[in-house]
């Protein structure tokens, strides 16, 4: 009987949860946090890249997504701009 009266409860606990938990998870780019879909960080690394950069001083832009896609070239110039951390596509 106790467990037929706790079923409402275990309802409303699990109905708060899914309102209450993200629907997804944060995307990352070389350990980053992307702000939206981690364009800037491809946009980044992909310049320093094709300026074959080797100097962090050279990652400063205005753009905090853009710099930290530039040092993740320094930092794995193999990584690849293709995908986030978790292996998702990033669109260009």
């Amino acid at each position: 009987m106790k467990t037929r009266a706790l079923l409402p409860v275990a309802v409303a606990i699990a109905t708060v949860a899914v309102f209450i938990t993200p629907s997804f998870a944060q995307q990352t780019f070389g350990g980053n946090d992307c702000t939206v879909d981690c364009s800037g960080h491809k946009a980044g690394y992909d310049w320093a890249e094709k300026n074959q950069i080797s100097d962090g001083s050279d990652c400063s832009s205005n753009s905090r997504s853009f710099n930290e896609g530039c040092q993740t070239y320094l930092d794995d110039a193999n990584r690849g701009s293709d995908e986030d951390d978790d292996g998702n596509e990033i669109e260009d």
